[in-house]
């Protein structure tokens, strides 16, 4: 097989796509779209956002020290390409697109109402990196939407339809595969 080297760079893909919301101190609510956001860790529960310092939520979870991760669905890309284009100093986000900000149960910054996973997140530090800052953050509440509740209790968030960012382009995720742990379990 041949191989062809580039400079080195980030083709780590796909990325979940997220919508990430904030408030000033003001209580100006905005909404960012991100694909460098990820877990960090399980106990604690802990996540990460990376975002460059020139963008205007940046000071905005900065200075708040909390901010919310939104999952996208196939039905909200729309949503996030808008609010990943456009910029909150000029816009109102959730004005613009429709989505409706909603009370969380520990943070300040809202919900986006029509993802169907909320992740509530308290800043604990700020790496810088180099061209973005990563945000670390504890997970102090999630809300999952309802509708994905079956009659068992268990949520099914596969069938929320979320969206996956690649190399530039939006993506649904496509069938199921195989479950973890499928490769070693013994056949019945």
């Amino acid at each position: 097989m041949e191989k062809e080297f580039w400079r080195p760079g980030n083709m780590l893909y796909p990325l979940p796509v997220v919508m990430v919301s904030c408030a000033d101190d003001k209580q100006k609510p905005n909404i960012i779209t991100l694909a460098w956001a990820g877990t960090v860790c399980t106990n604690p529960p802990m996540v990460s956002v990376s975002i460059k310092k020139e963008r205007y939520s940046y000071n905005i979870i900065k200075n708040s020290g909390e901010f919310v991760i939104n999952l996208v669905t196939e039905d909200l890309i729309k949503c996030a390409d808008y609010c990943g284009v456009k910029s909150g100093m000029k816009v109102d986000k959730f004005k613009d697109t429709g989505l409706t900000p909603g009370k969380g149960k520990v943070v300040t910054a809202p919900l986006i109402c029509e993802s169907p996973v909320n992740i509530e997140c308290k800043l604990k530090e700020i790496l810088p990196l180099g061209s973005h800052d990563m945000f670390l953050a504890e997970v102090v509440s999630v809300a999952v939407d309802k509708k994905y509740m079956d009659d068992t209790g268990k949520f099914n968030l596969n069938r929320a339809r979320l969206a996956i960012y690649s190399h530039g382009e939006y993506y649904g995720l496509g069938q199921l595969i195989g479950r973890f742990g499928y490769s070693v379990r013994k056949k019945k």
